[in-house]
């Protein structure tokens, strides 16, 4: 990740119904009012995240080996329809098929959903509202941080059996802390499923790192 620089945004100031600004991030110390859950003032906070996934991507495209697929079509790789217009999709998929593919949706809201490896994708901003009172710079530093660790061969996708099938996902990042989650089989596609099932019983340890380009090698 050293060689990969985030972009220089500049700095928006966004100011609430009396004209205070408003400091996304920081507004609640404690739990936030009823009043502000399901109420987005400013999504237009978020439109640096597209310039942070335009570098990532220009730095994966530079830096390993791998193709990239700019069609309409790639955004068929998400699980789920998203939820705001795309504006863009990117494929990029090593030419090792032991490691995991990431595709960037661009959506109008602004935000970015990225599909990793075969049966999983992630938001940023997961909510928008004012309750969860996110801000661009937590949900670049969160997408940059999975990305990378897709990219080092530290992300996981399982399928269990039994009573109730489930499918899951890990990520492992610098320092041994972890995250992950799982959901019911049952409510994603069967013919993804059917899909996945022996590609990810060959990796029960996990999608691979990424080989580097051969001129970064």
């Amino acid at each position: 990740m050293s060689s990969y620089v985030r972009p220089s945004i500049e700095a928006t100031v966004f100011l609430d119904a009396d004209g205070a600004v408003v400091d996304y991030g920081n507004r609640w110390h404690g739990s936030p009012p009823e009043d502000t859950y399901s109420v987005d003032t400013h999504p237009e906070r978020f439109a640096p995240i597209h310039a942070v996934a335009d570098a990532l991507i220009a730095h994966l495209g530079e830096t390993y080996d791998v193709e990239i697929d700019e069609t309409a079509e790639t955004v068929g790789d998400l699980m789920r329809p998203a939820f705001h217009d795309v504006v863009r999709a990117v494929r990029i998929r090593p030419r090792d098929a032991t490691c995991a593919p990431l595709t960037f949706v661009f959506t109008a809201y602004p935000g970015i959903y990225m599909h990793a490896g075969l049966l999983h994708d992630f938001h940023y901003p997961i909510c928008g509202c004012d309750a969860c009172d996110s801000n661009w710079e937590a949900e670049a530093d969160e997408l940059e941080r999975q990305v990378f660790a897709v990219v080092s061969g530290s992300y996981r996708e399982t399928m269990t059996r039994g009573l109730r099938s489930w499918v899951g996902y890990a990520f492992t990042y610098p320092g041994g802390t972890s995250t992950g989650g799982q959901s019911r089989s049952r409510d994603l596609p069967a013919e993804r499923l059917r899909a996945a099932t022996p590609i990810l019983r060959e990796l029960p340890h996990g999608w691979d790192p990424w080989p580097h380009s051969v001129s970064n090698s």
